[in-house]
C-alpha cells in the first residue's frame, strides 16, 4: 500500500517529532521554555499515521500532550519552537505556549490545557464540513484519560446521533496522567464506543504504518458518509506526564520495556527490510538534526511580543456601526418573540454560513416555540440536539474556527455551569491563544428572568459572571425592536457573544423596525431624559426604573434612565455625561446586589466621575440569596419599580 518514498517519508515525519521533543526537554530544563511541557516521545507513530492519510482542509483537534500532533499535520519547527521559547514571531505570537499550539489555517484546532475539551470542537468542525458538503473530516486526538470525562461522552453521542464526519482517536498510553488506565474505566473503550453505536477499530499505535493503513480504511470511508468511528492506538509515553514528572506511579523496567518497542526502531527495521541502507538512514537521521538545531538557534533571536500588544487578539474587530433611527412610534407592532424568529430567518437567508442548533430548537421550534416553522423552510440548518450544553457550546466553537457562523441555545441561563469551559476557556480564549488566527463567529442564545416560581436553577441573572470572561460580549435587550437589531448584530459580529433574553419580556409588545434594522454592540442608550438623577438599567429592570421615574415625576423629581444593551463591553460615555449632569447615580438590574456588573459600573464612576457626584451612589437588586420558589419569597427578592422608586426618593433628599 505504501510505497519506499512515503515509508521514508514516514520516518523523516518520526525523526522530527522525537528531535523536536528532545530539544523542548533540554530548552525547558535550561529555563529558556517556561510554564508546563508534556512531551509525546514514544508516541511518535500514532501522531505520523494518524495524520499520513488527511488533507490539508481536514481538521484536527489534540491535547496538552499535542506537539507531535501539530507537526504530523504540517506546522514548522521554527514557528512551535519560538512559540515555546514565548516569541512574538511564534506560531500563536507567543500567546499560546506548549499546551495551546494551534493554526487553524492549515486545520489544526488546537492543542488543549483542558482534558476533552477539544473533543466536541472536532464535533463542531465536521458539523460545518458536513453543512458543507465538502467531503472534508475531523480526527478528535484524546488520551485514554479523557474517556472519563462528560465532554467526551456528550460529544461522541452528538456525533453519533448526527452521523457527523469525525474520528475519536484515543491514544492509549496506559496512564491518565499518574493513573493507570487500568484503575479509570469499568468498561474498555471497545464497549463504549459500541454503547453509542460506533464502530472501534484497534490498532498498534507503535507501528506507523499499521497505523495510516487503519486511519486510511477510516477516513475514506468517514468522507463517504459511515459517519464517526472510534479509533483506540496502543502506545507508550517514554516520559513523564509533565517534564520533572518524578513517575513513581511506573517502574523503570516498564520503561525500558516500551523503549524496546521504539516507534523508530520498528520502522528503521521496515526500511531496512524494503533495501534502504543504513546509510540513508543515519543521512536522514543528520539532516533532521540539522534542520532542528537551526531552527532553536533562530528562535533564540527572536523577539519577545511588547508589552504595548498585551490586548492584541482579545477581540477582533467589529463592524462600524451607526445607530439607526427608532422605529416609527405608529409602525406595526410585533413582539419580542415575533423579533427573535424574524432575527433568526433574516440571517438564515442572508448568510449560508448561518445555522441553528439546540436542545428542541428544530421540532419543537424551542422550548418556548419562538422558532416554530424554521426547521422546515431551511432544514439541517436548524437542528435539535441531545440534552448536551457542553457539546452544544463545544460543536458551536467548533464550526466557527472553521468559518460558520453558528447559533447555538442554551435552554436556560442556570444551565451555564454545565457547559463554562466551553465558553471560559474555548470560545473567549481561543482568538487570543492563537494569536488572532482563530475565528469565532459564535452566539449563544439563552434566556433568564425570575418572577415566575421557577426556583433556584432556573431563575439566576448570571450576566455578571459572563461579563468578567474577556472575550465574551455579552448582550441583554429590553425592547423588541432593540432584540431583533442586537440579535442580528451579534449573529454578523466576529466574536463571541452571549445573548441572553428575559422570557418575561417574550410577550412584550413594540413597534417593528425594517427589516434592515442593526444596532450596533457596545452602545448604552439614553432612553428617558431627566435632570437630577441618573438610573441605569438592562434588560426587564429598564421597564422597572421607567415606571419608577413616571412614579416620581409627580414628585419633581427628573430621571434620566440610560439601557446598557451591552454589559461587556460597558459603554460608559452617556452614564458619565448623564452623572455629569445629575449629579446622582442609581444602577438596578435583576441580579444579586454583591460583584454584579452594577459594582463595576460604580467603581468606574467613582474613579473617572467622583467630583461629579453629589450623593453616594446607589445600587438595586436582588438579595443575596438563590432565587426563591414561593411567590411571597420571591417578591420578596426580586427588586421591582417600588424599590427603585425608594432608593431615587433616598437619593434625591441627600
Amino acid at each position: 500500500m505504501f510505497s519506499t518514498a512515503d515509508l521514508l517519508e514516514m520516518h523523516r515525519r518520526m525523526l522530527v517529532i522525537r528531535g523536536f521533543e528532545e530539544r523542548v526537554a533540554a530548552l525547558y530544563r535550561d529555563g529558556e521554555v517556561p510554564g508546563f511541557v508534556h512531551l509525546s516521545i514514544g508516541q511518535e507513530a500514532s501522531a505520523v499515521g494518524a495524520c499520513w492519510p488527511l488533507n490539508p482542509t481536514d481538521v484536527i483537534t489534540s491535547t496538552h500532550r499535542g506537539h507531535g500532533h501539530c507537526l504530523a499535520k504540517g506546522l514548522g519547527v521554527l514557528g512551535m519552537f519560538a512559540e515555546l521559547m514565548g516569541k512574538d514571531e511564534g506560531t500563536n505570537r507567543g500567546r499560546g505556549g506548549s499546551m495551546h499550539i494551534a493554526d487553524p489555517d492549515i486545520g489544526i484546532f488546537g492543542a488543549n490545557g483542558i482534558v476533552a475539551a477539544g473533543i466536541p470542537i472536532a464535533a463542531g468542525a465536521a458539523t460545518a464540513a458536513q453543512l458543507r458538503a465538502d467531503g472534508s473530516v475531523a480526527v478528535a486526538f484524546f488520551g485514554d484519560g479523557a474517556a472519563a470525562h462528560g465532554t467526551f461522552h456528550e460529544a461522541i453521542n452528538l456525533a453519533a446521533v448526527w452521523r457527523l464526519p469525525v474520528i475519536f482517536f484515543c491514544e492509549n498510553n496506559g496512564y491518565a496522567e499518574f493513573s493507570p488506565a487500568s484503575a479509570q474505566h469499568a468498561a474498555p473503550l471497545e464497549r463504549r464506543a459500541a454503547g453509542y453505536g460506533l464502530d472501534y477499530v484497534a490498532v498498534d499505535g507503535n507501528d506507523v504504518v499499521a497505523t495510516a493503513t487503519a486511519m486510511h480504511s477510516v477516513i475514506e470511508a468517514t468522507r463517504a458518509g459511515r459517519g464517526p468511528v472510534v479509533v483506540e492506538a496502543t502506545t507508550y509515553r517514554w516520559h513523564g506526564h509533565y517534564e520533572g514528572d518524578p513517575q513513581r506511579y511506573r517502574s523503570p523496567e516498564e520503561v525500558r520495556e516500551w523503549e524496546a518497542r521504539d516507534p523508530l526502531l520498528v520502522n528503521a527495521h521496515r526500511l531496512r527490510s524494503a533495501g534502504v541502507a543504513d546509510d540513508a538512514l543515519e543521512a536522514m537521521c543528520a539532516s533532521v538534526a540539522h534542520e532542528l538545531d537551526d531552527a532553536v538557534e533562530a528562535a533564540r533571536r527572536l523577539t519577545a511580543p511588547a508589552a504595548a500588544t498585551l490586548t492584541d487578539f482579545v477581540t477582533r474587530p467589529r463592524p462600524e456601526r451607526t445607530e439607526p433611527p427608532a422605529p416609527a412610534a405608529d409602525a406595526p407592532m410585533f413582539r419580542t418573540m415575533d423579533a427573535i424568529r424574524a432575527a433568526l430567518e433574516a440571517e438564515l437567508v442572508g448568510d449560508e454560513r448561518v445555522f441553528i442548533a439546540g436542545i428542541d430548537v428544530a421540532a419543537g421550534g424551542n422550548v418556548f416555540g419562538l422558532m416554530r416553522g424554521l426547521h422546515e423552510r431551511f432544514g439541517d440548518r436548524v437542528r435539535d440536539t441531545p440534552i448536551s450544553e457542553s457539546a452544544i457550546v463545544g460543536l458551536g466553537v467548533g464550526a466557527a474556527m472553521a468559518g460558520m457562523r453558528p447559533v447555538v441555545e442554551l435552554m436556560y441561563l442556570d444551565f451555564l455551569g454545565v457547559c463554562l469551559d466551553q465558553l471560559l476557556n474555548q470560545a473567549a480564549k481561543l482568538p487570543f491563544m492563537t494569536g488572532g488566527t482563530a475565528q469565532m463567529a459564535l452566539t449563544v442564545r439563552t434566556q433568564f428572568g425570575a418572577g415566575r416560581s421557577s426556583g433556584s436553577q432556573h431563575s439566576q441573572s448570571l450576566e455578571a459572571l459572563l461579563a468578567h470572561i474577556p472575550g465574551l460580549t455579552v448582550v441583554m435587550p429590553s425592547t423588541p425592536a432593540d432584540t431583533y437589531g442586537l440579535l442580528r448584530a451579534s449573529i454578523q459580529d466576529p466574536n463571541p457573544v452571549v445573548f441572553i433574553e428575559n422570557r418575561l419580556l417574550y410577550g412584550m409588545k413594540g413597534p417593528q423596525p425594517p427589516d434592515d434594522y442593526v444596532l450596533p454592540l457596545g452602545k448604552s442608550a439614553v432612553v428617558r431624559d431627566g435632570t437630577d438623577i441618573t438610573v441605569v438599567s438592562v434588560s426587564r429592570m429598564v421597564h422597572e426604573a421607567l415606571a419608577a421615574a413616571d412614579a416620581v415625576a409627580s414628585e419633581g423629581i427628573s430621571v434620566e434612565v440610560i439601557d446598557l444593551r451591552t454589559v461587556a463591553p460597558l459603554d460608559m460615555a452617556p452614564i458619565l455625561e448623564s452623572v455629569h449632569k445629575t449629579s446622582r447615580l442609581l444602577i438596578a438590574h435583576e441580579a444579586v446586589v454583591p460583584f454584579g456588573i452594577g459594582a463595576e459600573i460604580a467603581a468606574i464612576v467613582a474613579r473617572e466621575g467622583f467630583w461629579d457626584l453629589d450623593a453616594p451612589i446607589e445600587r438595586v437588586g436582588a438579595a443575596p440569596t438563590p432565587p426563591p420558589y414561593a411567590p411571597d419569597l420571591e417578591r420578596a427578592w426580586l427588586p421591582d419599580r417600588d424599590d427603585i422608586a425608594e432608593s431615587i426618593r433616598r437619593l434625591s433628599a441627600v
